[in-house]
Formats: structure tokens, sequence, C-alpha cells
């Protein structure tokens, strides 16, 4: 393709609205163009990324023996109130009616329609095992829709759904996934990490996560020094501790005029963090409970809302609390406090701590539970940290931030129970289909792999994901040697089935250099007066700035060895 006639809208400044690095560079480089908060049109090069995202994710799926087909993005609201999540999943449910009002929503996802046809074509053991997937844009409405093809309201998804007879077959199926996407992700040439993780609105009993490492993910991930595990902090499990058997002493109640926060609380109290318990209070799907974690800990949300079973937890504000306790906050205690109490695991594990003593100014110590407070429940209930050992070796924990780009669940039974998606076994008998479904955000993936591969420049792709493998410069447009050995290059390079960007704009060097930076194309020939004063071209690598000076004739061979070398996964030097 000729720059010239492309729609390559390039910008010079970053635009305000741009808060990460892949969402500045895809619109500096006129890969994307908003339309509305978190919609975005894909411009030629942005799409040129997504298909190659595509045709990966295709080649390894049907590889894996997996088939395409292709589902409405409308949905029947009847489908989803089946399973119950038409009421549970949320605002991000984007839920409307049509001219009869039919009720329908915008598909975030294809459980319910998937099982839906599977109830209609799939009878008997003989129909087993099915393994479906697409690839199609999706919607949620996102409250804060930020960071551009990151958190969008609509977005490219490959979402795939498994039916198995049994729950044998469909850990087989589920492995056969987990090991397609692990391929999936090494063609994209990303830094990736499998992490067990919450399975969230989807359900099942269990899922993993795939990780792209990079310090702007919006995900904290676990992961152990010594052993092979990893997981998301909302799933990472605390091992329990040991229980202090210290003697109780006489609990006391204390004045502390003003003392609300706990670094204050511990400062005049003279005691630690980890010796004052905190009690937090949440909404849990609007109705006040109250949950202790130590005052150096924090309350893991997706660990609470899993242990309650709700749709939605969050924090209550002051007034809230005042509201559901009638004490302030500051000084909110578990010792006959009126809300449903939780306590975390490692609370129930102390002895003598210090408390609020629901009372404004004052605070209680020598404070313990089963003695002076019950609870409706112990649990795991607080944020992993850095401190705590692997709860699969032992071993030191570290964290790091990821990117979600695949996330893939075990189901079970609970859709094809609550849809009546059954086939018959080998004794005529009707089962429930064992489900699974595998996710992969396509766009995701392209802004992910900027977060990796950028630099102050502009952006570094993967050759198997840039939109085109080179960018040609030519520097002469009014000398006719330089001219006819670019449009001579051009030519063999597309003859070779070489992706290949002509910049045959009247442009300065320094603009077109700049530009080539910024698309992010991995190879760049440049075309100039080396080439009448030395006979030579110049072939530089985006990843690393290394330049070779070849021959006109040396070019074709040396990009495609290249290029060839790249797709195997190897890297360019």
């Amino acid at each position: 393709m000729r720059y010239s006639q492309s729609l390559i809208p390039t910008l010079k400044e970053n635009p305000a609205e741009a808060e990460i690095a892949s969402h500045r560079l895809l619109l500096r480089a006129g890969y994307i163009r908003k339309l509305t908060a978190g919609i975005y049109s894909y411009l030629p090069l942005g799409l040129a990324a997504i298909r190659k995202v595509e045709q990966i994710v295709r080649e390894e799926m049907n590889r894996a023996g997996a088939q395409e087909l292709l589902m409405p993005m409308v949905q029947p609201a009847d489908l989803w109130r089946e399973t119950g999540r038409y009421e549970k999943y949320g605002p991000e449910l984007l839920r409307f009616q049509d001219r009869h009002e039919r009720e329908s929503c915008l598909g975030p996802t294809h459980e319910e329609v998937i099982t839906d046809l599977a109830r209609r074509e799939i009878r008997s053991y003989r129909d087993l095992p099915k393994n479906l997937y697409q690839i199609q844009t999706k919607f949620r409405d996102e409250i804060r829709p930020r960071f551009g093809l990151m958190r969008g309201r609509e977005f490219l998804m490959k979402d795939g759904y498994s039916f198995d007879v049994d729950d044998t077959r469909a850990g087989e199926t589920y492995q056969l996934m987990f090991d397609a996407y692990k391929r999936i992700f090494t063609r994209c040439g990303l830094d990736f990490r499998p992490v067990e993780a919450d399975s969230g609105s989807i359900g099942g009993s269990f899922s993993h996560e795939f990780m792209v490492l990079a310090d702007t993910g919006e995900d904290t991930l676990v992961i152990c020094s010594n052993c092979d595990y990893a997981a998301n902090s909302e799933k990472a499990a605390v091992v329990p501790p040991v229980t202090d058997n210290s003697p109780l002493l006489e609990m006391e109640k204390v004045e502390t005029p003003g003392k609300r926060k706990v670094p204050a609380v511990c400062e005049f109290m003279a005691i630690e963090p980890s010796e004052l318990v905190k009690t937090m209070v949440y909404k849990a799907d609007g109705e006040p409970v109250a949950i202790l974690v130590r005052g150096d800990r924090e309350v893991q949300g997706v660990k609470l809302k899993n242990l309650l079973g709700v749709a939605d937890v969050e924090m209550a504000d002051d007034k809230e609390v005042y509201d559901a306790t009638g004490v302030p906050t500051g000084y909110l205690g578990p010792v006959g406090i009126p809300i449903k109490l939780l306590v975390d695991q490692e609370v129930a594990a102390m002895r003598n701590f210090v408390v609020g003593a629901n009372e404004k100014n004052y605070h209680m110590k020598n404070v313990n539970m089963g003695r002076d407070f019950e609870a409706a429940a112990v649990a795991d209930l607080r944020q992993i940290s850095p401190d705590d050992p692997c709860p699969s070796c032992g071993s030191a924990l570290g964290l790091k931030e990821g990117i979600e780009v695949g996330h893939v669940f075990k189901l079970g039974t609970g859709y094809s129970e609550a849809m009546n998606a059954v086939f018959q076994d080998q004794d005529g008998k009707d089962k429930p289909m064992v489900m699974g479904c595998y996710g992969i955000g396509i766009s995701r993936i392209v802004a992910a792999a900027i977060e990796q591969n950028h630099d102050e420049n502009g952006m570094i792709f993967p050759m198997p994901l840039a939109p085109l493998q080179v960018i040609l410069l030519n520097l002469g447009l009014n000398d006719e040697q330089i001219t006819e050995t670019a449009e001579s290059l051009y030519n063999d390079l597309q003859d070779k089935g070489i992706e290949v960007l002509l910049d045959d704009r009247d442009e300065r060097p320094g603009f077109k250099f700049k530009d080539a930076d910024l698309l992010g194309i991995p190879l760049r020939i440049t075309v100039g007066k080396r080439l009448s004063k030395d006979g030579i071209v110049e072939l530089r690598h985006r990843s690393n700035g290394a330049t070779e000076e070849l021959a006109p004739e040396q070019i074709v061979s040396r990009i495609s060895e290249l290029i060839e070398e790249a797709m195997s996964n190897k890297t360019i030097s």
C-alpha cells in the first residue's frame, strides 16, 4: 500500500484523553478514532493488527478441534432469565425493548445463546463432544470506560464453548483449550502468565486467566518465587495463620479523643497496626455487612462477594455506616454491633486486640472473638500481601501487574441444568451437558502488545501482530535513481507476499522517520542519498534500532529471512 493513498492520520501531540501508552499511541498513529465514550472505529492499520490476532486465534482453535460459528449480538431477555443472570449481571448488561415491547440485551457474552442452541440440536451422547467458538463484537456498558481498547464498552472477543458427557471429558477439553491458549499468546509474541482466577459473573468451578505482564496492568498477580503457583490477587488464597493461645486479658474501654484512623489510634495507644482490628462496613447487594480485618490489611472485595453469594459489594460511606450502626466511622467495633459480622481468618486467630468501642472517641482493648463477640462466618477475606507465604509450597511470593487477555472456565452443569440442556446417555437417561467457556480479548491483545512493546518514539509491534511487516521510505521523490529503486523494491517485496507500506509522500525525511517509528512497523527500509553515493540502502530494526547497510538486490532476501525467523518465534537481532 502507498502512504499517499492511505488513511493513516497521525497526530503530533498526545491526545489529552489518553492515560496509558497503548491508548495514546493508537490514537497518535491513526490506528483508531473515538466515536463516543468507550467506542472506537478501527482505521485500516488498527484493523490490520486485529486481523493478525484473529488469524492466529482461528488457526489454533481449529487446530484444537473447535468449530467456528457466529451468533447474534442481540439476545432475548427470556434466555437470561432462565439462568437468573438478567437480574444478577448488573448495569453492564445493556437492556432494551423493541417496538413490540420485547425485552432484549446486547450480548456481553453468549453462554445462554450457545446453551439454547445446544439443547435444540444435541440429543445423544453420540453427538458429543462439541467445541464451538465465534469472533464477534461484544458490548458491556462500563460505568467508566477508559484506556482505549483496554476497557471499552464495545470490543472484539473470541468466545468459545464446549459440551461434554461428563466431568472427566470436560476436564480434558479444558486442558486442550488451556494448551491452545498458551500457543496463541506465544505466537502473538507476548510475555504472559496463566494464573488461577475468580470465575466472576460467568460462574463455574474454577478458571484460569492469561495475563500479559505490564506495568499498566489493571490486575495484580501473585507469583511464587519457587514453584508454578500463580493467581490473580482476587483468587490468591492466604495461608491460615497459627492461632495465638495467649491468655485472655480483661476487656477494657479506653478514651481515644479524635483518634479515628489506624495510624492515629496506634500511635495514641502505643501499639502496632497488627495489634488492631478494624471494622469495615460494606454494602452487599445494598445490605450492610461488617467485616473484621487486621489494621494493616485490606478487605478483598471479590472474596467477600463470593462468600456472600451476591452480585455486588461496595464500601459504605460515612452516612451509610452511621445509618446502619448508629456509630460514626472510626469508632466502630464488633462488640454489640447490630449488623451481620464476618471475620477474616487472621483475626479469628488473634488474641487481645484493639477495636472500636461503638462509641465516639472510645476504643476497646483486650477484645477476643468467642468471649466478647460472635461471627456469622470466618473466612479468608483479605488481600494477600508479599509477606504471605505461597499457599502451594510456602516459599516467598512476588506481586506483578498484568493485563487479562484470555480466560478459560470450567463451567460444569450450571447453565445446562438451568436451561435443561440434556442428552441421552447410553442407558437412555437424560443427563445435563458438562460445559466449558473460553474467552480471548481480540482488540485488547493489540493494546496489551503495545503496553509491552513501545518506547518514547512510538509502538514496537511484534512481527506476528504488526499490521505491516515493512515500511519503505523514499527520501528522494525528485531523484530518478532513488525513486526507481524504491518502486522496484516495493514491487519485488509485494511479489514475495511481504506486507509493505511505501512512504511516497512529499515530506521531509525527519517527518517520515518520526511517523515510521510511531507506527511501530518492525522493519524500515530507507532509500536515500547513500544509494547514489555508496550504492546501499539502509535496513533498520524497530525493536532495537540496529541497522544494516545492504545493496538493493540484497534487501528482499534479507527481509524474507528476518520475517521467517520472527514468525518462527525467534528473536530478530
